[in-house]
């Protein structure tokens, strides 16, 4: 647990420092762009986001899971099982970029038919989710949480807001329009990847040549399930986020596309936060084995505690934070930003949960419970935005987040079962290493 506060803590400051950073951009761009033009940079962010999240594997949680095996010690994992990982991560890697860009390009070319943009930015859009995906970095960040270096990840990520915040501000000066701050957005996805990847090469030596997609299957006979649903797990969360923002755009039109970005990105903080629990939890459990399910209990009791804390500062503070940060156009949005807390507050409870069930090696039970509320959640945000409008989108991903969380809750009620797993291993797994379990 003294780590795991440790290595939380060293993300939550990388994370403050991402917010003010965040808060500078934000402000500058709607003050720039205002509703509508602020609306088309949202939709061209999560085109991208969602591009790339959809094609991107989890590798950082293969590079933990199996290079936590082999001879080695949770402080000195064996090389030979983490030069393993790291060449089936890469290649998949690879993939992922050959198939996001088709993806992209398919995207752009039925654009016209849903996505509420101007045409003239669409190579713009096409650019963005090139940039986006040849800009992964899910393997060096795997590479230095499988080593503990909570710290150096942090520093590496601290690179992508400020450049985020400097070329925000050149853009008003520059190019004060939509393609400015795109540009700028992208430069900050190139430049963490660049220093992410230098700082896992200082740490683990990177071989090209240990490149492979049958190494790691052919010794895990999980592999691939594992593979695909970390996969789809992950391409919920983008979602329950980007998509969800495209969604609104092409229900709504871009200034309440624009309107709604504001108020997640305020309200909403706590699902970075979430993340960041997640990502700092999930190695502990790995290696956690028999104290793994109180790990994740503690966890979750704090969360309910940090979760409420911020339902009232969003409560009591966010009409003040809209009106500061954003233009009186966006003042509308505060009832949707302070749902949309709300549902942040829940995931941040489930975040433990979740990252249990992965490490226990329930990742397609983890994927099953966050799919089916994602879904229902899209069916009905049409029906949602005309009932209330940007609320009415924020009210989906509440009744979303919340069924996913109790899902989860649910999935993990019999206690002993998943002990029993992530300590011990279940029968039937043969030789399966620590990080199997």
């Amino acid at each position: 647990m003294k780590r795991l506060f440790s290595n939380i803590g060293w993300l939550l400051g990388g994370r403050g420092f991402n917010a003010v950073m965040s808060l500078v951009y934000l402000y500058l761009a709607t003050h720039t762009l205002g509703l509508e033009g602020f609306g088309h940079f949202a939709l061209i962010i999560a085109l991208g986001q969602a591009i790339t999240g959809f094609a991107n594997f989890q590798t950082w949680q293969f590079i933990v899971r199996w290079g936590a095996n082999g001879t080695g010690t949770p402080d000195n994992p064996d090389a030979k099982a983490i030069r393993e990982a790291t060449g089936f991560a890469i290649a998949l890697d690879l993939i992922s970029v050959v198939m996001g860009t088709v993806a992209a390009g398919l995207v752009i070319l039925t654009a016209s038919l849903w996505l509420a943009l101007p045409e003239e930015l669409y190579p713009l859009a096409f650019g963005y989710c090139v940039i986006s995906l040849l800009s992964i970095r899910s393997t060096p960040t795997g590479i230095l949480r499988l080593r503990f270096k909570f710290a150096t990840a942090t520093a590496a990520e601290a690179v992508q807001p400020a450049i985020r915040a400097v070329g925000a501000i050149a853009a008003v000066f520059v190019m004060p329009d939509v393609t400015g701050f795109v540009l700028a957005w992208a430069a900050s996805e190139v430049a963490v990847a660049i220093a992410l990847w230098i700082a896992a090469a200082r740490v683990e030596r990177i071989r090209l040549t240990a490149l492979s997609l049958t190494t790691i299957p052919s010794r895990y006979g999980d592999a691939w399930a594992f593979v695909w649903s970390t996969n789809m797990s992950g391409s919920l969360t983008i979602a329950g986020k980007q998509v969800m923002i495209l969604l609104v755009g092409t229900f709504g039109g871009a200034a309440l596309a624009g309107g709604f970005r504001v108020a997640a990105q305020l309200g909403q903080a706590l699902v970075s936060l979430a993340q960041t629990i997640s990502k700092a939890i999930f190695p502990e459990l790995v290696h956690a084995r028999e104290g793994a399910l109180e790990m994740a209990r503690r966890m979750a009791n704090i969360a309910v505690v940090a979760g409420v804390f911020a339902v009232l500062v969003a409560l009591f503070g966010g009409r003040w934070a809209l009106g500061v940060i954003a233009e009186e156009d966006f003042s509308a949005f505060y009832w949707a930003m302070v749902i949309l807390s709300i549902a942040g507050a829940v995931e941040l409870i489930g975040a433990s949960l979740e990252s249990l069930l992965v490490s226990a090696g329930r990742a397609g039970t983890a994927f099953l419970v966050r799919a089916v509320p994602t879904l229902l959640a899209l069916v009905l945000l049409s029906a949602a935005i005309e009932w209330l409008g940007a609320k009415g989108a924020a009210f989906a991903v509440l009744g979303s987040s919340s069924l996913a969380v109790i899902g989860f809750y649910i999935a993990i009620l019999n206690l002993s079962e998943i002990k029993i797993e992530v300590g011990t291993g279940s029968a039937g797994k043969g030789s399966a290493g620590p990080g199997e379990r």
